[in-house]
């Protein structure tokens, strides 16, 4: 698809395009468009990433030590989407040059797979936190046994070899082709294992996204239950109304990045499969690559996140900008987002989360 259109005639050819499959049309899609939408868009998520999740690599590691549970999932997560965000300048490079890979296959390979592996340990870790901030709302004694950190950095450790393994199937599928002068980078397969693509890709969206997504819509939903439920001689604490926060800000994250692209790569999958007339294809083509861009987004909603959610994180990381003395480096459990002494049922003495049993305080939250 090197030129305005690309034309799909009546026999099998490749697509040039991430989650282009084949099809048994005569169509014409006018994809002027997607040659300044993706370059410029992944351009904008590359500089953004970088630019947000560097320095919180870097406050993380130096200044936030030791962390507890919510830290690791959050430091996880942050190494995720920068990893991904390394890897956009190749792609900014191929859509500017109008679907021309000069980089070879492995790394056309290596780029997709990366892809898909930061976006579903992106989701896996967000649902870790989900769990974690609902065991210390909803069920805070058992959140001091669940909620160490070293068990949440052996879940981490999980989470990347889990997807990475579940994944390995996408580097054999995924492929490059020449037409004439230009090299394509396919983000699908060969149009005689498209079928076989698209099954894949429906079992890692319903294991990887599907469910982590309904997995966090309940640990969200009793979570508020919770929190808006009054409890006897109870005031009402600015820290419930931080976790409201929290919960309104990683469903929007939900909402924003994973759920369109699932949704239009899906229906988009389907109308090529079921060959649907030209007209539904270029509507559902042009709406697929809009979402696409969102899906990458994430990297930039993350650090967001931190910022708008975790108290202890922001004052830090203004403290660091503005040049001050830095302070002693804070133990990670004051900058949890849900922190298990001030968000649960009890009200918690002042100790680190893993120094030992907390003492529940004579009033209730």
């Amino acid at each position: 698809m090197a030129s305005t259109e690309s034309s799909l005639p009546t026999t099998l050819v490749p697509s040039s395009e991430p989650g282009d499959s084949e099809v048994e049309l005569d169509c014409s899609f006018d994809e002027e468009f997607k040659f300044i939408l993706l370059p410029v868009s992944y351009a904008v998520v590359f500089v953004l990433g970088l630019g947000l999740n560097a320095p919180t690599l870097w406050l993380f590691v130096f200044h936030l030590r030791p962390w507890d549970a919510t830290a690791t999932y959050m430091f996880h997560l942050a190494l995720s989407d920068t990893l991904y965000v390394l890897s956009l300048p190749t792609l900014v490079y191929y859509y500017a040059a109008r679907n021309h890979w000069p980089f070879g296959t492995g790394l056309c390979k290596f780029v997709r797979f990366l892809f898909y592996w930061n976006l579903y340990c992106s989701v896996l870790f967000l649902t870790c936190i989900s769990v974690h901030r609902y065991l210390g709302i909803c069920h805070p004694l058992r959140a001091l046994r669940w909620g160490r950190p070293r068990r949440a950095g052996l879940l981490c450790l999980a989470v990347w070899l889990v997807v990475a393994s579940c994944l390995v199937p996408n580097l054999f599928f995924v492929t490059t082709s020449s037409r004439g002068d230009t090299i394509l980078c396919h983000d699908t397969t060969r149009p005689e294992q498209f079928d076989h693509f698209v099954c894949f890709s429906s079992a890692i969206m319903g294991l990887f996204f599907g469910v982590p997504c309904l997995v966090t819509l309940v640990c969200y939903g009793l979570m508020a239950r919770r929190l808006y439920r009054p409890l006897p001689g109870a005031a009402q604490p600015s820290s419930r109304l931080r976790s409201l926060r929290t919960i309104a800000v990683v469903l929007t994250v939900f909402a924003v990045c994973f759920v369109p692209f699932h949704i239009t790569r899906t229906i988009y999958y389907m109308a090529r499969l079921l060959e649907a007339d030209c007209q539904v294809l270029n509507i559902v083509n042009v709406v697929y690559k809009v979402t696409r861009p969102l899906a990458s987004a994430n990297s930039c909603l993350d650090p967001v996140l931190y910022l708008l959610t975790g108290d202890k994180y922001r004052r830090q990381l203004w403290q660091l900008c503005g040049g001050s003395a830095p302070r002693p480096p804070m133990a990670a459990s004051s900058l949890a987002l849900v922190s298990l002494r001030e968000e649960s049922s009890f009200r918690w003495t002042a100790i680190p989360e893993d120094s030992g049993c907390p003492t529940p305080g004579a009033n209730r939250l």
